[in-house]
């Protein structure tokens, strides 16, 4: 069996495709990948081992910008790129997880008939797979309540694809990477996404004082986003970006503070981590993150901290929060009906593949 997958623009449209892939080639599938020429996906995936081929894409806004008037002929491009791409490899099924580099290939694999499979991270379906759905043979979704909003007869309810190496993660190995201090000292993690979380470092910085005499804490600061001058804090360590790494720093951590994009809260639910999201707002988004992050507070899963929210005073009054109430929020997570998708996925693919 062959399938492709695509997705990207971010690493939330590709890392949970990585997460199928240990299944998808355990069932026998033969894997490769299409996505833009450049985006992060390339990276991820052509360290994946995985056969990778770019098209040209252009961005779906719906905001004014003049690249709107030029970006419509990188997408006809696009299709074009993924039509002969398609045809040559003739896969059996075409799995996309969205994103603006998706809606060509799924568009290009319902013309040549190729039946394709879409996943919706968020609570609320984005516009690259709104227009992927007369292409689509199901769409498959990360809440219960996205399932009203999606084609009739179409929709499926997963969940949301987690890597298992999440779950390997060593504390002793972290705390080897890191050097991080020893003693009575619990670890906040801080990510804020693949491009990281501007606002959240520069409240998280104006609070490290205050912040390290009680706690450890490893910063994901995004690229680019590093500053020297922090480094000799004692406590404290910062990266730009971490692959390998991560699970460990995951095991290490007592808290994570996380931006809200679906793929980031359903893997710390995974690992039954007591969490504080900050979404971003929704002049900077569609608003998607908000949602996610009020459902995962309904469900007691996660402390909410909007972004407009948060000072000093608010982010110090929810780590306090978080910190004493750690095992209730450990018990809400370990009772969460939501489940790792990978084998419902896995399943759905070989079923719509014909095999």
């Amino acid at each position: 069996m062959k399938i492709i997958l695509t997705g990207g623009g971010t690493a939330g449209h590709c890392v949970p495709n990585l997460a199928l892939v240990p299944e998808l080639t355990d069932r026998g599938f033969e894997i490769k990948y299409i996505g833009s020429y450049d985006g992060i996906e390339k990276r991820l995936v052509e360290n994946a081992g995985i056969p990778y081929f770019g098209i040209s894409s252009g961005k779906l806004r719906r905001y004014f910008d003049l690249k709107n008037f030029s970006d419509p002929f990188r997408v006809i491009k696009g299709f074009g790129e993924a039509f002969s791409i398609l045809k040559k490899e003739r896969p059996d099924v075409v799995f996309s997880k969205g994103g603006f580099v998706s809606v060509p290939v799924v568009r290009a694999a319902g013309m040549l008939k190729i039946p394709v499979v879409i996943h919706e991270s968020d609570m609320t379906p984005g516009l690259a797979n709104k227009l992927s759905y007369g292409a689509a043979s199901k769409v498959c979704c990360s809440f219960k309540d996205t399932l009203k909003l999606l084609p009739e007869g179409k929709g499926v309810f997963t969940g949301s694809p987690i890597r298992t190496s999440l779950l390997s993660g060593d504390r002793q190995r972290a705390r080897a990477f890191t050097g991080i201090r020893e003693g009575d000292y619990p670890t906040i993690l801080i990510i804020g996404g693949s491009l990281g979380a501007q606002h959240v470092n520069e409240e998280i910085r104006q609070i490290l004082p205050e912040l390290l005499k009680e706690f450890n804490v490893i910063h994901l600061c995004g690229r680019g986003k590093l500053d020297p001058t922090l480094n000799s804090m004692e406590g404290y360590v910062q990266y730009d970006y971490i692959d390998k790494e991560l699970p460990d720093l995951f095991a290490l951590s007592d808290i994570i503070i996380s931006r809200a994009g679906s793929n980031a809260i359903f893997e710390i639910l995974s690992l039954k981590k007591p969490n504080i999201l900050i979404p971003l707002p929704s002049e900077s988004s569609r608003g998607d993150q908000i949602l996610n992050a009020k459902a995962f507070e309904k469900e007691g899963y996660s402390y909410l901290l909007m972004d407009g929210d948060m000072n000093r005073e608010s982010l110090m009054k929810a780590i306090h929060y978080v910190s004493g109430h750690r095992l209730e929020y450990i018990e809400k997570m370990e009772n969460a009906k939501e489940t790792d998708a990978v084998d419902t996925i896995c399943d759905l693919l070989c079923k719509t593949a014909g095999h």
